[in-house]
């Protein structure tokens, strides 16, 4: 099932509500969780997992086909040019890792992080959120039943990064500054009304947000051992692939 472009925007301005109503809500959320933290974000490491190899890897690899084929008339047709989204994803990845870093280096070993830091730590997950809902509604275009697992998979992911952002600034992050991660929300989605995106950029800002939610599943979703369920990252990793496998299955005969 397919949407028009206008019906994109309009479910993609509910993804973005939710979206913001996560991150002004996901304190009181992870409170009253029937499950423990770590068994949740145990569950959200698989399904980030699934989404991260089943899904967004070889959607980078289609996506390599179309840039080199806008480059193809002033890049040589060579194999370094394959690798251009994944540079990009490079990118992205070494982006939040630099960020993630910085986080680790206050001054004592209770203090928070300098304020610079913060700010930074806190524009990128708004830039972040506003990824996912620009790029929401090109997905929706494309077929409802893999936009809305996008959708899910990202939800339980903005669970998870706001618990980190609160791990690291605990006295720092208000709801005040919540709500710039609201804005970052609605300023995709205003962004897509505003300007349709091409083929291309698509592929690269997936490529950028890839980077970024690969660096975080490996440092913060998937936790160590003693802080981690391997029984709810089992069941995480196997509901999502199995939802992809029907998505995937669903989407090729309709295809044919």
């Amino acid at each position: 099932m397919t949407l028009t472009r206008e019906g994109s925007l309009w479910a993609t301005l509910l993804v973005a509500l939710v979206l913001g109503a996560l991150h002004l809500l996901a304190p009181h959320i992870r409170r009253r969780l029937p499950v423990s933290t770590h068994a949740a974000t145990s569950l959200g490491g698989g399904i980030a997992a699934a989404y991260v190899f089943l899904y967004l890897l070889p959607r980078l690899a289609e996506g390599n086909q179309a840039v080199a084929h806008v480059l193809e008339e002033t890049v040589e047709a060579t194999p370094a040019r394959r690798f251009i989204l994944f540079l990009v994803a490079l990118i992205g990845f070494f982006t939040f890792y630099v960020l993630e870093r910085a986080t680790h280096r206050p001054n004592g070993h209770k203090q928070e992080p300098t304020r610079v830091v913060f700010a930074f730590q806190l524009g990128f997950f708004a830039l972040y959120s506003a990824l996912i809902t620009y790029t929401l509604a090109t997905k929706l275009d494309a077929g409802l039943g893999p936009a809305v697992l996008f959708a899910v998979a990202m939800g339980l992911h903005v669970l998870a990064t706001d618990g980190v952002l609160a791990e690291h600034f605990p006295v720092s992050l208000t709801t005040r500054w919540r709500l710039v991660l609201v804005a970052g929300a609605g300023g995709g989605w205003l962004t897509a009304v505003v300007a349709q995106p091409t083929g291309v950029l698509m592929n690269l800002l997936t490529a950028f947000l890839g980077g970024g939610i690969l660096l975080n599943v490996f440092i913060d979703e998937l936790t160590p051992e003693r802080h981690s369920s391997l029984t709810w990252f089992i069941v995480g990793l196997a509901a999502y692939s199995g939802l992809l496998a029907i998505a995937t299955i669903t989407t090729s005969r309709g295809a044919a």
